[in-house]
């Protein structure tokens, strides 16, 4: 079914692009995988475009979510990149979606070439929010776009190499320069031109040249490309027609497959041990130390973004140092450590024996350091979630593939990551997981279900067991509301007091202690044995010590357990069975 074309660039062209191209990656990917041979064999690039612009996507919908929504929700929820109520009627402007786009990919970024995709959109979005409120643009605002992304890309790369993904780019905006005319014409040339400067990847890159194949993150760029063009034509370009790359196999299970082929950003042999990404918060001083530093620490550096928010990688022996770079530099988490000796481009299948699957495991998203800490002791493999930055369904398979097991029993401990935890689920599926979805809303249900795990039950008598638990699991929290915003307790101003029971607003005040227990008597008066109180770090210790004092005092046959949360972002998560 052709695709309805966009007359101009705007919020709607930005969502149907973000849109065509995770479909376009998602039917690319393992081709892409396949061919990765550069600056790491790791056979993962695909996968890693597909989550990065999955993220993406995930930000540009929670902006026309934010649009759609007329006045009162709970202020927990606000999306990045939303304008408020200026344009609530008609829609986000450009300036809001290139803005969310961009802000989503940074943050989901994975791998070299996600990375440099994010910075690619980034640039493009640099150009587009400077038009301010204008509601969309044309081809020479597409043209100028394309150039800086390019651009800005190239300057992210410590050490910019030539029949990569940063030429691809470089000779689509090339192409699109030369364009006259409107938005389909200029993504058509910059397509052609990127296209062409792919199959042209092997003749300047000997690692590409030897395996046979032209460059993997080139190959992902052109079919974003290909996208654009879809959005504009309402047709796609045909596929990408590429050189396979010769594979080995190696261990048991999905994502096990390695192409052959070097591991150095030169393309010889050895390399560094590991690869190190995380996001970090600090100031352009900072970071352009941090670029020193890592450039001297390893290769294959990435860092892209701004506005105080970066995401780093880079590939080092030492990942110790590389975080302690960040930490020196400003605030990093999210850190991701991959070994390259743990089934990729330094170990063959030949060399690797198989690790035996676990028989059953329990996957978590966890919203704090400190209840990450909690749900790992109690056996579960966790993902943790940062406030406004929930994780995308491929981040979730991740972590359903790290627990290794036959049967995983998933809890997504928010409501509203229940379709991304679903979607999540049926992937696993299809690569030979039973998975079992309890729809726990917090992670206080998710406390509940993991105290009455039995890993040696039947998995059925388990996943029962488990949801009865959460489900017999009352939830509230409370948190500071961030603007004004009608709740179904009434108007609440930044700055107040919030107390949400079951996912509602229920008290507004100006005190947390007070409202805490407000929303604690409310919980009780309906029954309960335990009280479980989770402090966020900017709660203080006396809030929990006045509802435990509270509790002991009036309801005599109720006990209470208080653990801290980390960076959760509610002051206080409250459950009651």
């Amino acid at each position: 079914m052709a695709q309805v074309p966009q007359r101009f660039f705007d919020a709607l062209a930005v969502r149907t692009w973000c849109g065509l191209s995770l479909r376009a990656l998602g039917r690319a990917r393992e081709e892409i995988d396949a061919i990765n041979v550069y600056p790491v064999a790791d056979g993962d690039t695909g996968t890693n475009l597909y989550l990065t612009v999955e993220s993406a996507v995930a930000a540009v919908e929670a902006v026309f979510a934010a649009h759609e929504v007329d006045g009162g929700t709970r202020d927990t929820s606000g999306a990045r990149g939303a304008s408020g109520a200026r344009d609530a009627a008609d829609g986000p402007s450009l300036a809001d979606a290139v803005g969310a786009m961009a802000h989503g990919a940074l943050i989901g970024a994975r791998g070299n070439s996600g990375t440099i995709l994010a910075q690619l959109l980034r640039g493009m979005a640099q150009v587009l929010t400077e038009r301010g409120d204008s509601a969309h643009t044309g081809g020479p605002g597409l043209r100028l776009a394309l150039r800086h992304a390019a651009t800005s890309a190239r300057q992210a790369v410590a050490h910019p190499v030539e029949g990569t993904v940063l030429t691809v780019a470089s000779a689509a905006a090339d192409a699109a320069d030369g364009a006259e005319g409107d938005c389909a014409e200029v993504a058509r040339a910059a397509y052609e031109g990127a296209r062409a400067a792919l199959v042209a990847t092997p003749g300047q890159l000997p690692v590409l040249e030897r395996a046979g194949v032209v460059d993997a993150g080139g190959h992902g760029l052109v079919t974003v490309l290909a996208a654009l063009v879809e959005t504009f034509t309402g047709r796609a370009p045909g596929p990408v027609a590429v050189p396979h790359a010769r594979v080995e196999l190696g261990g048991e299970g999905p994502g096990e497959e390695r192409a052959t082929g070097e591991c150095t950003e030169e393309g010889g042999e050895g390399g560094p041990a590991f690869e190190v990404i995380y996001l970090l918060e600090a100031e352009d001083e900072a970071v352009a130390r941090l670029r020193r530093r890592l450039d001297a620490l390893g290769d294959s550096l990435v860092v892209v973004g701004g506005d105080g928010l970066w995401n780093v990688h880079v590939h080092v022996d030492d990942a110790g140092a590389a975080v302690e770079a960040g930490v020196e530099a400003g605030r990093p988490y999210r850190i991701r450590i991959t070994h390259f000796g743990h089934g990729d481009a330094h170990t063959t299948g030949a060399e690797r024996p198989p690790r035996e699957r676990a028989q059953r495991a329990v996957v978590a998203v966890v919203p704090g350091e400190g209840l990450a800490a909690l749900y790992t002791e109690a056996g579960a493999t966790t993902l943790l979630a940062r406030p406004g930055e929930p994780p995308v369904s491929g981040e979730l398979v991740q972590a359903v593939r790290r627990a290794h097991a036959r049967e995983v029993v998933l809890l997504p401990n928010d409501a509203e990551l229940r379709h991304t935890a679903a979607a999540a689920a049926e992937q696993a599926r299809t690569e030979g997981v039973r998975v079992a979805l309890i729809p726990t809303r917090s992670a206080v249900q998710g406390i509940a279900a993991l105290a009455v795990h039995e890993p040696e039950r039947r998995f059925d008598e388990d996943v029962v067991a488990m949801t009865s638990a959460a489900g017999a699991t009352r939830h509230a929290e409370v948190t500071v509301a961030e603007r004004q915003s009608w709740t179904t307790a009434g108007i609440c101003q930044a700055g107040d007091v919030l107390g949400l029971i079951d996912g509602d607003v229920a008290v507004i005040g100006a005190d947390v202690s007070q409202v805490a227990a407000t929303v604690l008597d409310r919980m009780l008066s309906a029954g309960g044995e335990l009280v479980t109180l989770v402090l966020g770090d900017e709660a203080p210790q006396a809030v929990a010590d006045r509802l435990e004092a509270r509790v002991r005092e009036a309801y005599l046959a109720v006990d209470t357990v208080v653990y801290r949360g980390g960076r959760q972002g509610a002051l206080l998560l409250v459950g009651v069975e």
